[in-house]
């Protein structure tokens, strides 16, 4: 048999198959996603879920002048693939290749850049708004949104304004139950019952002046594709209920639809995970919390956690596992996450709140107004500071310490290490006087033997992890264990002094007035923002004791960092190991 795949290089390609040619491209497409993905990686699981849907799409609809987007974009390998990027798929998410999400700069058929979830709908509105204003009522505008992206309040806010608008716009609801966990909420058992027959007369999407039409088989192409058709001429907002399964055509994808998600290397005939090197390595910080906040609560039993629809990404599952009543997923609902956590901590709860720093952006209101203004010792744990890697920059925590730092009664804390995490989660528990955010990376840490006794550690305090009497170092976070490996190699043990300082607020001003009052020569690290950062932080400290030293920062420039392996990252970032050394060593 032929293959119809090669032959596609864009949507206008597809108008000419009939439908067995286009039930052979979904199987070719789902080949091709999951040949590439098992040696390249990526998001698998939601891709292969939308091949049907994705198709029918593009055979239907006249993009890009019709404006399609995929909300989150976890879904968009297929669209990708479709719109002109087949044979540069190899690249995506690879330094210097495609983005694994929809960018404007990167294709016309991307209408709306993607990544964090639950836009779609304001933005689609937006769109159709505008096409009515500028007489182009013939545009067809529609959005691919998720059942645990549709729950979130910004997708509420949108439904609703949407609702009371005659936009020319279609809704599709793809519901698969899941997000990158199992979805969860009220809206999640409604739509179950919808799917079963059983719900309530009223149907939710129709109380709010949307056609709704539904649900359907998101991998039946001939009922797609009719529904789509007929919608193309129903005025005003609409929603089209599909139901798919996360990764359809890989059977391990869909028996274990969480780990599939994104499954790293894997055998594409079986779908076996690669094996990975049995030898002991350290563990992922997100563990470290994982499995100290169980250590403690069990404890504490006023200790709770809380969770934004990320239990597996930051590891609360080992709560919801082993202490389930006091672990919370609220769903994809950052803001709602804060507040409450807010309204437990007002009755004397001991509240970690596990958020991305990406993700705690979306909830800045909610830290200032119902946490810090009030001064609740709320516990935030960011998860995935500073450069994340191949999700690229709309995934980079690289501004937390920024749009922290400014905010009152708000600790920062950023550890060195597994064994810090633990101990100012444990010096947390203990009791505070504020609320403090702790930033730590993703990925592995340094050590083997980290399950040592906690301590608590003074709050405000840095640390001289060695002396030298030239050069000052000052870092922040994991990234100081390269400035400790960077001190070896340059073999001049006297010159060079290194410094830790895991609270970037308080700053320990009393060792940072001697490092500046003493050193000729002092430099800053951090794996975050250079703007308003740590180095900020400690150059604003210098000019208000009136020290007037050249203090040279290493952080993130002010430009977007694109995606690709961490270490590439960090060069294009220019707070790599090579940078520092090349600095130091000019004055060695």
């Amino acid at each position: 048999m032929k293959s119809i795949l090669e032959h596609i290089n864009s949507p206008k390609d597809l108008k000419p198959l009939n439908q067995e040619n286009l039930r052979q491209l979904a199987t070719e497409l789902r080949e091709f996603i999951i040949d590439i993905v098992s040696v390249k990686e990526g998001h698998l699981g939601a891709s292969l879920g939308v091949v049907e849907l994705t198709i029918a799409l593009h055979y239907v609809f006249n993009t890009p002048i019709d404006k399609l987007i995929w909300d989150v974009g976890h879904q968009a390998y297929g669209h990708k693939i479709l719109t002109g990027r087949k044979d540069i798929f190899d690249t995506n998410r690879q330094f210097g290749g495609i983005s694994g999400f929809p960018k404007m700069k990167e294709s016309e058929f991307d209408a709306f850049g993607t990544g964090h979830s639950s836009t779609s709908i304001s933005a689609l509105l937006g769109m159709a708004l505008a096409a009515q204003l500028q007489g182009k009522p013939e545009r067809q505008h529609i959005a691919v949104i998720g059942d645990a992206s549709i729950a979130s309040g910004m997708a509420f806010e949108g439904l609703n304004h949407a609702g009371e608008t005659k936009a020319n716009m279609l809704i599709v609801l793809n519901d698969n139950a899941m997000g990158i966990d199992p979805s969860v909420g009220a809206l999640k058992k409604y739509l179950t019952n919808v799917k079963t027959g059983s719900a309530k007369e009223e149907n939710i999407f129709e109380c709010l002046n949307f056609h709704y039409t539904g649900p359907v088989d998101g991998h039946d192409l001939p009922s797609l594709i009719k529904e789509l058709e007929i919608l193309k001429h129903v005025d005003g907002p609409k929603l089209l209920h599909v139901i798919t399964t996360k990764g359809k055509g890989l059977q391990k994808a869909e028996e274990n639809q969480v780990t599939y998600h994104a499954p790293g290397k894997f055998n594409k005939q079986t779908g076996e995970l690669q094996r990975k090197n049995a030898a002991l390595e350290p563990p992922k910080f997100q563990d470290v919390f994982g499995k100290t906040i169980v250590e403690l609560a069990l404890k504490n039993e006023k200790i709770v956690g809380i969770t934004p629809a990320m239990p597996t990404g930051s590891s609360l599952k080992y709560m919801m596992a082993t202490i389930p009543e006091r672990a919370y997923d609220v769903g994809i609902a950052e803001q709602h996450a804060v507040t409450l956590a807010a309204g437990m901590a007002t009755d004397g709860m001991v509240v970690f709140c596990n958020i991305y720093s990406t993700f705690l952006q979306r909830a800045y209101d909610q830290v200032i107004h119902d946490v810090a203004l009030q001064n609740l010792p709320v516990i935030f744990c960011l998860d995935r500071a500073g450069l994340v890697g191949e999700d690229g920059p709309t995934h980079h925590g690289v501004y937390d310490i920024s749009y922290l730092r400014c905010i009152p009664n708000l600790a920062i804390f950023s550890p060195l290490n597994e064994e810090e995490l633990r101990n100012i989660m444990y010096t947390a528990q203990l009791g505070l006087d504020h609320p403090i955010a702790i930033r730590y990376p993703r990925g592995r840490g340094k050590m083997l033997n980290w399950q040592l006794p906690m301590k608590k550690l003074p709050i405000g305090k840095a640390v001289a992890l060695k002396k030298g009497h030239k050069i000052a170092i000052l870092s922040t976070g994991p990234i100081g264990n390269m400035i400790s490996e960077m001190i070896e190699e340059l073999n001049q043990p006297d010159a060079i002094a290194h410094y830790n300082f895991p609270f970037i607020k308080p700053l320990d001003n009393k060792l940072l007035k001697e490092i500046i009052s003493k050193f000729e020569h002092i430099i800053t690290l951090e794996d975050g923002a250079a703007i308003g950062g740590f180095g900020s932080a400690v150059l604003e400290f210098a000019n208000n004791i009136g020290i007037h030293k050249i203090i040279k920062i290493f952080g993130v420039p002010d430009f977007y960092i694109t995606h690709g392996a961490t270490e590439k990252l960090y060069k294009e970032a220019g707070i790599d190991k090579m940078s520092v050394k090349q600095y130091v060593q000019q004055f060695l």
